[in-house]
């Protein structure tokens, strides 16, 4: 393992992505997404997407240069076009956008469209309480799960987020993937040719199996069976039927750099607390404080904000072949 800063990473992150068909401006928002979530210990969605996201800029599968395009069909409503390029530029402007526009009429509503993976999705909403409002983001993702009573994959593992803001406090910060499991780990266990437990995934025939190459070639299960499928449906619909994306049966790989755009979407929501009531804020306390009663009991969010603060002040352990990758690609 090679020791960075999140300094020293982000400018090595940035100088990879420059050199690979990808503007500066652009280079940094993605650079600072994947150290985020190297600094938050969730480093699946980290670093180790940059060599594909790289190479996808290079084939021109996501178009590094791409400038977000903001507009305001209602007043209520932030569109972006992501325009092919990386989701974290359109969230940028996004969310600049709406934060105002939700202080103004009391809630905002951010459609993205023809984006990309769009990384820790509670980053994005995040970035929303910390302004004083509430956040819930919905984000699809290309094909893993099938329809309940399927066997064939039509939906992503469609991420869902929600933040609280806190008064001088970290905000409270669900986040999520509606598959039992994360794919990530199927993934290893196929490396490694080791077995998974029965309820993971289906294989191509729409069996349980615990063989987690017969698994990568089926569907993963969602989280609460039948009942997490709809949610999944209802992530589709908010996230791409809203924002003329891509469904996750349309979309390409986010893994490797063949095919067109995957053209994915994004819909955050904005609330501005005090536009409802006058004391959620305290009543949203009085639930905290009943749950940290509990001995044994964390706040969701919790352990993130440790670990981000944790990488400040020490740095970040990176596996050295993956440091050795990025440093090559930097130049």
């Amino acid at each position: 393992m090679g020791r960075k800063t999140l300094a020293e990473l982000e400018a090595l992150a940035a100088r990879a992505f420059v050199r690979s068909k990808t503007s500066e401006a652009n280079a940094r928002s993605v650079a600072r997404a994947l150290v985020a979530a190297e600094a938050d210990g969730l480093s699946s969605h980290g670093l180790s997407r940059l060599a594909a996201y790289c190479d996808q800029a290079i084939a021109g599968k996501v178009d590094g240069f791409a400038a977000p395009k903001v507009a305001r069909p209602r007043p209520s409503v932030v569109a972006v076009d992501a325009a092919s390029g990386f989701a974290f530029p359109a969230l940028d402007v996004g969310i600049a956008a709406a934060v105002p526009a939700a202080r103004e009429t009391g809630l905002a509503a951010i459609p993205i469209g023809r984006s990309h993976h769009f990384g820790v999705a509670g980053h994005a909403v995040e970035r929303l309480a910390k302004a004083g409002l509430i956040g819930l983001a919905l984000g699809n993702s290309p094909a893993a799960i099938a329809p309940w009573g399927g066997a064939r994959p039509l939906f992503g593992t469609n991420p869902i987020a929600f933040a609280w803001p806190r008064a001088g406090r970290h905000p409270l910060v669900i986040d999520l993937s509606l598959s039992k499991v994360a794919r990530g780990r199927i993934m290893v266990a196929a490396q490694k040719g080791e077995a998974i437990p029965e309820g993971w995934a289906l294989d191509a025939e729409g069996k349980p199996t615990t063989d987690a190459k017969a698994a990568l070639g089926g569907a993963m299960i969602p989280m609460g069976d039948a009942k997490g499928a709809a949610l999944v449906l209802m992530v589709e619909l908010l996230a791409v039927a809203l924002t003329g994306s891509n469904f996750g049966f349309e979309a390409s790989s986010f893994f490797d750099a063949k095919g067109p755009p995957p053209h994915v979407g994004q819909m955050l929501l904005a609330l501005d607390v005090s536009a409802f009531s006058a004391d959620a804020e305290a009543r949203a306390e009085a639930v905290f404080a009943a749950m940290a009663a509990q001995p044994g009991v964390r706040l969701p969010g919790e352990r993130r904000f440790k670990l981000r603060a944790k990488a400040k002040a020490e740095g970040v352990d990176i596996p050295n072949a993956l440091l050795t990758e990025i440093e090559r690609r930097a130049g």
